[in-house]
């Protein structure tokens, strides 16, 4: 049981192992090793010895570090960018809506289940959404299987949100990794990852 492992939902594990000596052979350039496991379905693991499952996967992709290290800049900047857009807008000046505390009033909601400010849609300027395509596209070029196969986006293929935002700058964490969990930057991933 100590050895046991669950998912509830349905999520992403990315780690990262920066060798010191281990690389692939024939390369130049340094290389790290993104480390990756999920599932699609809720799973629980009691005993690894007789576990299998058709919903859990794992893998591993070599990335070039000086590329990691750029896009988590051009993630963070773009992060800013989602803050500064929020902070702007007159729609996030508070993070729930009159109506909806009127209801949680009479319906007795609990705190915990307001929405959250960070879990809003944002509503990109012409800007910022060519800084976010780029972003991603590169995203898209690091993990796609193919990537001399892997075009440029031509719109982003899900909803903006800073939490969004900030997962993806997780990910390229290389000190700690992140859990991404379902959802539509999930889902995206994912099928980079087939």
């Amino acid at each position: 049981e100590s050895r046991a492992a669950s998912a509830s939902n349905k999520e992403i594990n990315i780690q990262w192992y920066i060798p010191s000596v281990a690389k692939p052979s024939n390369d130049t350039e340094t290389k790290v090793l993104l480390l990756y496991a999920y599932n699609t379905n809720p799973v629980k693991i009691s005993n690894i010895n007789i576990f299998s499952s058709m919903s859990v996967f794992s893998g591993h992709l070599w990335i070039p570090l000086a590329r990691i290290i750029s896009l988590r800049e051009k993630l963070s900047d773009l992060k800013e960018q989602v803050e500064i857009l929020m902070q702007g807008s007159k729609s996030f000046s508070t993070s729930v809506p009159a109506s909806f505390l009127e209801q949680s009033e009479t319906l007795k909601i609990s705190p915990s289940n307001k929405p959250k400010m960070s879990d809003v849609k944002v509503d990109l300027d012409e800007k910022t959404e060519e800084i976010a395509k780029r972003c991603l596209s590169e995203v898209k070029a690091l993990l796609s299987v193919v990537p001399a196969l892997s075009l440029p986006l031509t719109k982003i293929p899900f909803g903006v949100t800073l939490q969004s935002i900030t997962n993806l700058e997780d990910m390229f964490d290389l000190a700690n990794g992140c859990i991404i969990t379902e959802g539509s930057l999930f889902n995206w991933i994912i099928s980079l990852l087939h």
